[in-house]
């Protein structure tokens, strides 16, 4: 038995740790065990990756003690997790702590027993059988089937219109890999906001089906991936996280709105889950759908080029006529009306209608509170946060001005801090300042709000959609939360309250963002036996994202936007590494991030180096912050000369640095 162990612990230190196997426990110790060691003056959870003959350092301490009775961690997963080390950033121990569920994070034993609640429950609906699928759905399950029986990796892209049965496709596509003995993983943007997905699948599988998500309690995420790693649940319908679920013989991947940017890890380790579940697929030799009806630029890119496989969909179901979309020029209401109205004519005479007609509208703008900004009309002063250059947003229920990155609040004042005025006034409009309005304008109407207000307490998505679901509610308003997977067939009208919002941020994604947005929202309408309508309200009517998300036409998009990012040298073309300085003084985070950015040219003349600049919201939390940005073909290249800059860079006290690699946003 070799003498030493060679241990990852999750901590941001790019090595692994030797420590000396006691007598006692050398017939215990196996590679995927964690153990506990001692490290500085605290006793640590460890993962063995490896033994050795030799120790890098001259005292090593002892092993502490074997927490599990089998490897934890399969030899499939130490190869993903070391994957994701060596691609974003981070130590292997703290891509190991990613794959694993938090209630046994600190050390704790796996548990035998189960908790009530804790799986799928099957027995809320019946299980039903298969669809007949339609010709352009056989097509495509035809490509998928192949893969799966020869045991092949192939990533498919599904690029389907909304509504034309993208979710029968991956039943069959599962249905067949169980079939074969095989698992199955299905991932989501968010599982809390698709409450049908998980009905679909658990009427269609019944207790087959694991459910793995973030409103989960610790014990029952542990339980559940407990009982995947048991053979108990063949397939796993999860969020982000649920790509590391301890599946033995994974048969197909499934990533279900790929484009969304839910997908991707805000903090350490910072992966995305599409590349991660490219890689799994490969380790697995088994096929990964990418579905979607608005792919991301990078995934359409690789189809484009012959590294995914594309496939579509361009007919709806039934052969339902996609939704008519009607840009409504909101500088011409401006000039008619000499003032800024939140509704036009077009939109409001669209909604009574639907209302009379005893259907259903979606009245969406992604902008959550009831005015967005305060300033004084006197002297021009704009309230913003304490802590963050960021302008506080009113909200008027709660009668308080809050703070949307740090979560400051202050009341709102009655006079002007700075000149002591009494001219305050209320600008811009979030969702609840539509709710106000339109319960003003329909005030029969039975009204509904959507966003991260009215959704803070467990169950309230569901029981918003329920009532929507059982026509209780006739008006539905709300943020990004509403814009994907919702199938409503009773909701024949789509209003876009401002479509520039997402347009006016300052990234190289904004278009796209645009473009996502307005057609999945758009598709939310006409979903049933009643043609659909969408009213878009915009001052940029002319902007090629509107205008081809009117027409659902990505293609013309994506021809319109790749070459923007091919002149500007964006991803697809490059990949993207963005290293954040931080610290309470202005200065010293500026003279830090310079010196960084120096001494990355210094290593590699070649390296495209940007910056530093400002963050586009410069101070937040307090501290303030400077971006470096490295474009570069070679992600795992970029991350090593990065390694090997900070590894010798001496940063100042209270200064932190932050890598994102593939960041989704500047």
């Amino acid at each position: 038995m070799p003498k030493f162990a060679q241990v990852a612990i999750a901590l941001p230190i790019d090595r692994l740790f030797h420590y000396r196997i006691p007598e006692n426990l050398s017939g215990e110790i196996a590679v995927g065990k964690r153990v506990f060691v001692p490290f500085t003056n605290r006793r640590v959870v460890g993962y063995v990756v490896g033994f050795s003959e030799e120790a890098d350092v001259k005292e090593v301490k002892d092993i502490e003690g074997i927490i599990d009775k089998e490897p934890f961690l399969t030899e499939e997963m130490l190869k993903l997790t070391r994957w994701i080390k060596d691609t974003y950033f981070c130590s292997w121990g703290e891509a190991i702590e990613a794959a694993i569920p938090g209630g046994i994070k600190k050390g704790k034993k796996e548990l035998g027993t189960r908790i009530k609640g804790s799986e799928a429950q099957a027995e809320d609906f019946l299980i039903t059988g298969k669809h007949k699928p339609t010709e352009e759905q056989s097509k495509a399950l035809k490509s998928v089937i192949e893969t799966i029986d020869k045991k092949e990796y192939v990533t498919f892209l599904l690029h389907g219109i909304t509504s034309s049965g993208k979710t029968e496709v991956y039943l069959q596509a599962i249905d067949h890999a169980l079939g074969k003995g095989r698992q199955a993983i299905m991932l989501v943007p968010e599982i809390s906001l698709t409450p049908q997905t998980v009905e679909r699948f658990v009427s269609r599988f019944g207790d087959k089906v694991a459910v793995i998500h973030s409103k989960l309690t610790p014990a029952k995420k542990f339980l559940e991936w407990k009982r995947i790693k048991d053979g108990k649940a063949d397939i796993v319908v999860g969020a982000r996280s649920a790509i590391f679920s301890p599946m033995s013989n994974l048969g197909v991947i499934i990533i279900d709105e790929e484009h969304e940017t839910t997908y991707k890890q805000d903090d350490v380790p910072r992966y995305h889950a599409r590349d991660v579940a490219e890689e799994r697929a490969k380790l697995n030799n088994c096929p990964l759908i990418l579905g979607t009806a608005t792919p991301s630029l990078e995934s359409f890119y690789k189809a484009k080029h012959g590294e995914y496989k594309l496939v579509k969909l361009t007919k709806r179901i039934d052969d339902r006529l996609l939704p008519k979309v009607k840009i409504v020029d909101m500088r011409m209401e401006l000039a008619t009306k000499k003032r800024i109205t939140i509704f036009s004519k077009v939109l409001l005479d669209a909604i009574e209608n639907t209302l009379k007609k005893g259907k259903q509208a979606i009245i969406f703008l992604n902008r959550r509170g009831f005015s967005t900004f305060i300033n004084c009309k006197s002297c021009g002063l704009v309230l913003k946060c304490r802590r963050c250059d960021t302008v506080l947003v009113y909200h008027f229920e709660e009668k308080k001005l809050v703070c949307h990155y740090c979560g400051y609040t202050q009341e709102p004042p009655d006079i002007c801090p700075k000149c002591r005025s009494g001219y305050i006034k209320y600008s811009g409009l979030g969702t609840e300042r539509v709710e106000s309005e339109m319960s003003r304008q329909f005030a029969g109407a039975h009204i509904s709000r959507m966003d991260s207000d009215t959704t803070t307490k467990s169950g309230s998505h569901d029981k918003i959609l329920g009532k929507f679901k059982s026509g209780q509610t006739s008006l539905l308003v709300g943020t990004q939360m509403i814009a994907k997977g919702l199938d409503f067939p009773e909701v024949t009208l789509v209003g876009v309250v401002s479509a520039d919002v997402t347009l006016n941020i300052p990234d190289f994604r904004a278009s796209e963002r645009t473009f996502n947005l307005l057609t999945q929202v758009a598709g939310r309408a006409g979903r049933g036996e009643h043609a659909g309508e969408v009213i878009v309200q915009t001052y940029v009517p002319g902007h090629y994202a509107i205008l081809t998300a009117a027409k659902h036409d990505y293609e013309k998009f994506y021809e319109e936007e790749i070459k923007s990012r091919k002149e500007l040298l964006f991803p697809p073309f490059v990949n993207l590494v963005k290293i954040v300085v931080r610290a309470r003084n202005d200065e010293l985070a500026l003279k830090t991030a310079q010196g960084l950015a120096d001494a990355i040219r210094g290593e590699d003349k070649e390296a495209k180096v940007a910056g530093p600049a400002p963050a586009p919201i410069t101070r937040m939390r307090g501290y303030f912050r400077y971006n470096i940005l490295l474009k570069g073909k070679d992600r795992t290249a970029m991350c090593a000369l990065l390694r090997k800059v900070l590894g010798s860079f001496r940063k100042p006290h209270g200064v932190l640095i932050a890598v994102d690699v593939d960041p989704i946003s500047m």
